[in-house]
């Protein structure tokens, strides 16, 4: 839910109001059931101001410029690791988080390497990073031994080639796609040296020009719509275009594959600038998500998994029944963490990727 220009009669009622407690949160665009939002401001009193983003790099930029304005963010592990370092946030006060004893501890244990001691932030969601097909389009693409649970089907060039007339969207993140790449190629996904992760550059370059758009949010819609056949996501986004094209009736059906090869396992963190205007408001708003029912009627929402052991029993059966969004332990065996690149790697990174989006 994005704010929108206020009229002058909302503007004066809000300067009227000067002073009204006021928390400001900055998340993921299609990421929460907006009904809480609601039910926070109705519970607490405090007024709601809630923006979104949809890439990483873009909520990085923001703070670490500083002065962002926002009390409460939501960045990935392997990011949140290199903005703790940066000094970008504070300790949380957990004497103030009544709820947090909800933690699930499996979850818990894994955000520890990008947060030692989860001293600075606590779990939103965590989900994988994997493939979303239009059953019926791969199909008449590829035939019915398409390789939909695998790697190859969109990083082989032979596939890739018939999926573009269909339609492929990958993700603008280097951090999702790059290990991904790796893990196809048979190295180290987690690679750290840029030698290794060079090894991409060939398999990326002749993928490219058969990808429609590299885009890290429009492809929850243009899935659902049948605009594509094919999208490389995050796990919930496309869980949530599959239950968007059956509210529809539109005859698309949807599916998502964790790829056999392995995917990555990222966490989404909630965690508070240091120089939040409104830092106990901050630990309100986290400590009402940590609320057992709120986890749960955001994970409904949003067909991703949350770190809430205590909201499991609130969770509709479509999404924690679905191996999809909660997978078996076999599966979460295979399952990486990334870890974040230092700052030379990452900006030999970032060169690497606009040159294989741009193809020059």
């Amino acid at each position: 839910m994005k704010t929108t220009g206020m009229t002058l009669a909302t503007a004066l009622f809000l300067a009227g109001a000067a002073g009204a407690e006021e928390v400001h949160v900055y998340n993921w665009s299609d990421y929460i059931d907006e009904s809480l939002l609601k039910k926070f401001e109705d519970e607490t009193g405090i007024k709601l101001v809630y923006d979104v983003f949809d890439s990483n790099e873009i909520l990085e930029t923001k703070l670490l410029a500083g002065g962002s304005g926002y009390d409460v963010v939501v960045p990935t592990g392997s990011f949140l690791q290199r903005q703790i370092q940066a000094g970008v946030f504070q300790k949380l006060d957990k004497s103030k988080l009544t709820n947090l004893g909800n933690e699930w501890e499996m979850v818990a244990e894994r955000t520890q390497k990008y947060d030692p001691g989860n001293e600075y932030s606590v779990n939103y969601m965590w989900g994988t990073t994997g493939i979303g097909i239009n059953v019926a389009k791969v199909k008449e693409a590829l035939g019915d031994d398409a390789p939909v649970d695998s790697l190859a089907l969109v990083f082989d060039p032979k596939n890739m080639e018939k999926l573009a007339k269909c339609g492929v969207h990958m993700l603008d993140a280097p951090t999702e796609i790059i290990p991904a790449a790796l893990k196809y190629l048979g190295e180290n996904p987690d690679a750290q040296d840029y030698e290794t992760i060079a090894k991409v550059e060939p398999v990326l370059t002749a993928i490219a020009p058969f990808v429609q758009k590299f885009h890290s949010s429009e492809y929850i819609n243009a899935l659902a719509n049948g605009d594509i056949c094919v999208a490389f996501g995050w796990s919930g986004d496309v869980l949530m275009a599959r239950d968007r094209a059956a509210e529809a009736g539109n005859g698309v059906v949807i599916e998502y594959h964790i790829p056999k090869e392995g995917a990555l396992m990222w966490f989404d963190q909630l965690a508070v600038p240091v120089d939040a205007p409104n830092p106990e408001g901050a630990l309100k708003f986290i400590n009402f998500m940590l609320d057992p029912q709120n986890a749960a009627a955001a994970s409904n929402y949003v067909y991703y998994a949350n770190g809430n052991k205590a909201s499991q029993e609130f969770l509709n059966e479509d999404v924690i029944g679905d191996k999809a969004i909660y997978p078996d332990d076999a599966t979460m065996a295979n399952l990486y963490t990334m870890s974040p690149w230092d700052p030379k790697v990452n900006r030999q990174v970032t060169r690497l990727w606009t040159k294989i989006k741009s193809g020059t």
